[in-house]
């Protein structure tokens, strides 16, 4: 039987804990892969893709991002502490319109897609999604995204629009959770410990369990959240939220940069994922989390970008990379995180991390997830191993396809069926023209 689609000759890196296949092959059909292993003979297929001298993998997962609102801010505020910074981009954050977020989702979209990323988690910083599903329409990657809630601090402002929002999230659910065939999925996103009250945080949590929705949000982010827990609370941000009783299963904290033994055992306990950010948490001096206590604790863990007004781009290579020299600096043991397990981080990791734990991996039944990465570059030569050289060596603009659900969304290196440089150049007139406004 024909298949939809075929890969071949490939290196093909199924992160099943085996080797490499070398000279592999793997077939698509109905959006899921079908087969996976070593080629004897040629499959037949609608399309096929020769990746001679490429690498395929699971797509790229990112556990933790802000499109469209750190597109807009990319360089804007460089080189300031962490709540310095949050203050300023709220300047900017308050003129969004919905046109503006539009076009700076679909070229954050596109910045994903030419990197490999098939599946992201989407934190709104108090903004409404629906310029991002518009823009999934036209790059369709795989998204859950977080409605941002806050009632003090900076974001004291959203503070009618969040409980509103809140008491009638019935509607988001049937208006957008589950479309484009579950492509496109809703979470419920209280900003942060900091800005989020404990009435709040406790209706986010009710309406989570009452949808069956993740919640994602960001806990333990810089030694100011720490004092700002003590002076209020007289505890830690995981403690205090575990007071409230809003930790459980289905909840996503991003960076977690600041935990002690008991906050750790907490989190175990109440299985809450962890997306870990470790370039965003180093540009800001939030400090490195202590992966080794997080993952012997049996803690799920996923990497993540977090956006790009603090780490800058997108790029899980990118973090692939950092991830392991600060943690080999940090713990001064070189063995520490091996190229394998940081692959994992970034595939089946994050896919869990996110609440997507069917994704990460290539296996018959699987959602055809796929990134195909080109390893015959002068920066990857010799390749004598395959994921090493992706952790370590490879780029995002080394990506030459982008599948999602067996779709071809990044065509041999081009966005399939975009004018790029018409959105490049909508976004930047559209970016100026808030700054202008905002500054």
């Amino acid at each position: 039987m024909t298949a939809d689609l075929a890969i071949i000759n490939a290196t093909i890196v199924p992160m099943t804990g085996g080797a490499p296949i070398e000279n592999g092959v793997l077939t698509v059909r109905d959006g899921r892969i079908e087969e996976v292993g070593t080629a004897t003979t040629r499959p037949e297929a609608t399309r096929t893709i020769d990746a001679a001298g490429c690498a395929v993998i699971p797509g790229l997962v990112n556990s933790h991002t802000h499109n469209a609102s750190n597109m807009l801010l990319r360089s804007l505020d460089e080189d300031v502490e962490l709540w310095q910074w949050l203050r300023s981009m709220w300047a900017m954050k308050r003129n969004f319109d919905p046109e503006t977020l539009y076009w700076a989702s679909l070229c954050g979209l596109i910045e994903m897609a030419r990197g490999g990323i098939t599946c992201f988690n989407e934190h709104f910083d108090a903004y409404a999604v629906e310029p991002e599903v518009r823009a999934l329409e036209e790059v369709p990657l795989r998204a859950t995204l977080g409605y941002g809630f806050a009632d003090r601090g900076v974001y004291e402002s959203i503070t009618d629009w969040s409980w509103r929002t809140l008491d009638s999230f019935g509607e988001k659910v049937a208006r957008h959770h589950g479309r484009a065939e579950g492509r496109i999925q809703v979470a419920l996103s209280p900003h942060a410990p900091y800005s989020v009250g404990a009435q709040m945080w406790q209706l986010a949590a009710t309406v989570a369990e009452q949808h069956d929705l993740t919640t994602h949000t960001h806990v333990a982010e810089g030694m100011n959240e720490v004092r700002y827990m003590a002076e209020e609370y007289g505890t830690t941000t995981v403690q205090w939220l575990d007071s409230l009783g809003v930790l459980s299963s289905r909840v996503t904290a991003a960076h977690c940069t600041r935990l002690n033994a008991r906050d750790i055992e907490i989190l175990a306990d109440r299985d809450v994922k962890i997306a870990h950010c470790p370039i965003s948490n180093a540009k800001l001096v939030s400090g490195t989390m202590d992966l080794g206590a997080v993952t012997e604790a049996g803690i799920t863990v996923g990497l993540a970008t977090d956006g790009p007004a603090s780490h800058n781009t997108m790029d899980m290579f990118e973090e692939m990379k950092f991830a392991g020299l600060i943690h080999k600096d940090r713990t001064q043991e070189p063995t520490f995180l091996p190229a394998g397990q940081i692959l994992e981080l970034a595939t089946a990791g994050s896919a869990a991390a996110m609440h997507r734990p069917e994704l990460g991996r290539l296996v018959p039944g699987a959602p055809a997830d796929i990134t195909v990465v080109d390893l015959d570059r002068p920066h990857t030569l010799p390749a004598y191993n395959a994921v090493s050289t992706l952790v370590y060596s490879s780029r995002a603009d080394d990506v030459r396809y982008t599948i999602v659900a067996g779709r071809v969304v990044l065509d041999d290196g081009a966005v399939a069926g975009l004018d790029e440089r018409h959105v490049r150049k909508t976004f930047r007139e559209h970016a100026l023209a808030l700054r202008a406004r905002s500054l």
